[in-house]
């Protein structure tokens, strides 16, 4: 019956100024009535007045800690953050939710959204990506604890693509390398290292051809650019992953160009003396 008065109070102070809210918030404080901050955070809640939501949680959840109130408020209280865009915070509030309650009635939506959280709070691919790092594990443990998920297919592609923007961090710095050149160094031996590095930890990516025909470019320039004695082998290294493009990706836009480094490196093998000589 307190309850449903509550609820009946609370409607109708929802609905007037902001004002109100600070006034009625600061006397509801003062008197320690948390059943009415309580109703009064969740009616928030469901209205979508999230800020205020966050306020009102904030004060109750360490009261209210250990009840069926204390689970609910720290949930609702990620939520809100969640929806106000603040996901930094958000995603610590989920972490906090399914540490506290570990069986909780919404730890599969706690280290769900956790996990979506940091996500979309990671930032370009340029800069840097431990926030992915954090995402895609936060979403592998997800996986693990709830393999039948009904957020399984969301949150695996957000892992695929947090992975590829992994991969785009590397494809970029590969591509530096390459046209760095021999600038102060071989930069074409770090492209391909480079490059083949993110092929062998993320052999899915959608960037694996476009790594791939890096990886044959930088190889002929790093041929053309040798010093003698290493030009047989590094232009046969070439042929091979040129032959390996052309059998991987047959229908490639970009077979004509492979084609014509291929054409190239054996036209210089057979300039090249041979070795017995």
């Amino acid at each position: 019956m307190k309850r449903n008065f509550i609820i009946i109070l609370f409607t109708a102070f929802v609905m007037s100024s902001c004002g109100n809210f600070t006034n009625l918030y600061k006397h509801k404080l003062a008197d320690k009535d948390y059943d009415y901050l309580y109703e009064a955070a969740k009616e928030y809640y469901v209205t979508g007045q999230y800020s205020q939501a966050i306020t009102l949680l904030n004060d109750v959840i360490t009261i209210l800690k250990g009840s069926d109130r204390g689970e609910e408020s720290v949930f609702m209280l990620a939520m809100s953050y969640l929806k106000e865009k603040d996901y930094a915070i958000a995603a610590q509030s989920f972490q906090q939710y399914y540490t506290s309650y570990p069986r909780g009635v919404y730890t599969e939506r706690a280290r769900f959204y956790a996990g979506k959280a940091l996500w979309i709070s990671t930032p370009e691919s340029q800069l840097d990506q431990a926030d992915t790092f954090k995402a895609i594990q936060e979403l592998q443990l997800f996986l693990e604890f709830f393999p039948n998920s009904i957020y399984r297919a969301e949150a695996e592609k957000i892992i695929f693509d947090a992975q590829d923007k992994l991969v785009e961090k590397e494809y970029d710095a590969a591509k530096l390398y390459y046209n760095l050149g021999t600038y102060l160094g071989n930069n074409f031996r770090s492209c391909v290292i480079c490059a083949q590095n993110a092929l062998k930890d993320y052999p899915y990516t959608k960037y694996r051809e476009e790594l791939s025909l890096l990886v044959v470019k930088a190889k002929y320039e790093e041929a053309v650019h040798s010093v003698h004695d290493k030009k047989a082998d590094r232009y046969r290294d070439a042929v091979d992953e040129c032959y390996a493009f052309k059998n991987e990706y047959p229908e490639s836009a970009n077979i004509k160009n492979v084609d014509e480094l291929l054409m190239k490196s054996e036209e210089a093998l057979k300039e090249l003396p041979d070795e017995d000589e």
